[in-house]
């Protein structure tokens, strides 16, 4: 593999003008509309329009840029896999000597060129206009409709729920996790670390929905999403490499991320769970950051809970959560398991 080869396939990618205009429409384009639209509202009309940024906004389109650039991804890998077959000119590059794994392993960096940076692009715009133009950060956290104060670690809020016992068997309502502050207003010792364990994840899940994401998270946001990516492009290149067909390769994958995933992550499956684990959207869900994930969700792991795993992430899907060990044998090997496909179907295609 040469950077020659490199480039060529970048060029080649880069030169399929419809791809790279609806990349960039469900990527780029997406954010700078709905932020733009937003912008326009707020300065027409400040009164009714609140500013172009808010941490709703920031989630909701972190989470659409990561479906989207998926799919995107696969697309462009699936290009990249049967471009060569499709133009007719794979007997060529086998008929020169080049050796056929080198011309597999070559599409990865060329097609990872190609992609990444638009997502990078697009993320940027989202960032920039929620530090820029977002909401200023609260002072208080909402719960249930009770104003707490903001930025208190577990020590505050147990000192808090002690002063103020009425407003916290309000804000903390009663539920399976344990006893409410009103039956408990000064929890102390072993015996009640899990109740105020729980209060204060669900504290600090409503203050996550409420702020605009710190400088840190939207990095550790940003390098999710390019990794979701990265994997939609390499089961793109893949299976467009197994199958020769690109169409085929996008519905194939346009079925499992919108489909297929959302199914098995939404319902437990007696004696499947494993099965269902096994799907890389479910992996990637328990990797997602916890300013992403949705708090109290049944099996999601919410705030303090076992889902904070490497990125903080905490998964909003439904099954229960994997091993931090298997989360990451699923996602390597998705990403290994079709680079090994595709590059074997590469070395013993007829030229």
């Amino acid at each position: 593999m040469s950077w020659a080869l490199i480039a060529t396939k970048h060029l080649e990618l880069r030169k399929r003008r419809g791809l790279m205009i609806t990349a960039a429409l469900l990527t780029t384009g997406i954010v700078v509309l709905v932020l733009g639209l937003r912008l326009i509202f707020h300065l027409t009309d400040p009164a009714s329009n609140g500013p172009a940024g808010s941490p709703s906004i920031f989630s909701g389109l972190s989470n659409l840029l990561a479906e989207f650039g998926f799919l995107v991804a696969a697309a462009v890998g699936a290009a990249a896999g049967t471009t060569d077959l499709t133009d007719g000119v794979f007997r060529g590059l086998v008929i020169t000597g080049r050796s056929r794994l080198a011309l597999y392993l070559a599409r990865i960096p060329a097609g990872l060129a190609v992609i990444l940076p638009v997502i990078a692009v697009a993320f940027t715009v989202l960032c920039l206009v929620t530090s820029f133009a977002g909401t200023p950060q609260p002072t208080s956290v909402s719960v249930n409709g009770v104003s707490i104060p903001a930025n208190f670690d577990q020590a505050g809020l147990q000192d808090w729920i002690r002063q103020h016992p009425q407003q916290a068997a309000a804000a903390f309502l009663p539920g399976p996790a344990g006893p409410t502050p009103s039956s408990s207003p000064a929890p102390s010792g072993a015996a009640a670390s899990q109740p105020i364990t729980v209060l204060y994840g669900e504290y600090t899940g409503d203050e996550i929905a409420g702020s605009n994401p710190a400088i840190n998270e939207m990095v550790k946001i940003g390098l999710w999403i390019e990794l979701e990516v990265a994997v939609g492009f390499l089961a793109g290149l893949g299976l467009g490499s197994l199958t020769g067909q690109r169409t085929l390769t996008v519905i194939v994958l346009i079925g499992l991320e919108i489909i297929v995933t959302p199914i098995l992550a939404a319902h437990v499956i007696p004696y499947f769970i494993d099965g269902q684990r096994l799907v890389v959207g479910v992996a990637l869900d328990q990797l997602r950051p916890a300013a992403l994930g949705a708090p109290g969700v049944s099996g999601g792991g919410g705030p303090g809970g076992p889902g904070r795993v490497l990125f903080g992430g905490r998964g909003a899907l439904d099954i229960p959560l994997m091993p931090t060990w298997a989360m990451i044998s699923v996602i390597v090997g998705w990403i290994v398991g079709w680079s090994v496909i595709g590059a074997w179907r590469m070395m013993t295609r007829d030229a």
